[in-house]
């Protein structure tokens, strides 16, 4: 996640390639990997290594911000690019990825395709919202933040089993479509991954997933 710290001016323009080398940035393209698989696994229907995928993902997420928080030294240019580079992964990551979540358990029936579409415009508003405006009041989002979007869908898929096929899919579009609305909304909600306890928290919660979604792969 992007954030403020003191910065330094840049002596001159960096080349492209260099900004790999920053460690928060490292974290953000290790989450852009864990959303690949996630993406592949949804496409070719092997749930548990998705949702496994989309957790790790936000905990990747969660960790660039805390490791920039800590650096020290990183130029004004690296803080915006590495912001500007989390936004678009987050695009993937939040608004693609569930997208296609919802597509797959609906066996890419086509009449699910409004749905997903709302979900991909108002991803990408939000995501656009809070890139022009930033935190209101610097401490809380305007509108559900985008990441919560896949905490709350890999939770919802653990219940999967209760439900027969079809009305699963149609249970997991409706939450999909009311997150992405929440997204939207004017609720103010904090920002979790500034609070150390909640990422101790999210990291609990990834290893748990992690441990049960692994056991139904076995």
């Amino acid at each position: 996640m992007t954030t403020e710290n003191s910065v330094t001016q840049d002596p001159e323009l960096k080349t492209i390639l260099s900004y790999v080398k920053d460690l928060p940035n490292i974290c953000s393209l290790a989450g852009l990997g864990c959303t690949l698989l996630a993406i592949y696994f949804l496409i070719v229907g092997i749930y548990p290594a998705a949702m496994i995928g989309m957790i790790w993902a936000v905990a990747f997420d969660w960790a660039d911000g805390l490791i920039a928080r800590r650096m020290k030294g990183r130029t004004g240019s690296d803080q915006k690019f590495g912001g500007q580079l989390d936004l678009l992964i987050d695009i993937v990551s939040y608004g693609i990825t569930p997208a296609i979540l919802v597509l797959s358990y609906a066996s890419f029936n086509p009449a699910f395709l409004p749905v997903v579409f709302v979900m991909l415009v108002f991803g990408a508003i939000r995501l656009s919202y809070f890139s022009t405006f930033g935190l209101s009041g610097g401490s809380k989002y305007t509108g559900l933040a985008i990441d919560n979007n896949s905490i709350i869908l890999v939770f919802i898929v653990m219940f999967e089993g209760l439900f027969s096929g079809q009305v699963f899919s149609i249970f997991l579009a409706a939450c999909g479509l009311g997150l992405a609305i929440l997204n939207v909304s004017q609720i103010k909600t904090p920002k979790l991954s500034g609070n150390p306890r909640n990422v101790v928290l999210l990291a609990a919660y990834t290893i748990g997933v992690s441990i049960f979604y692994g056991w139904k792969l076995l």
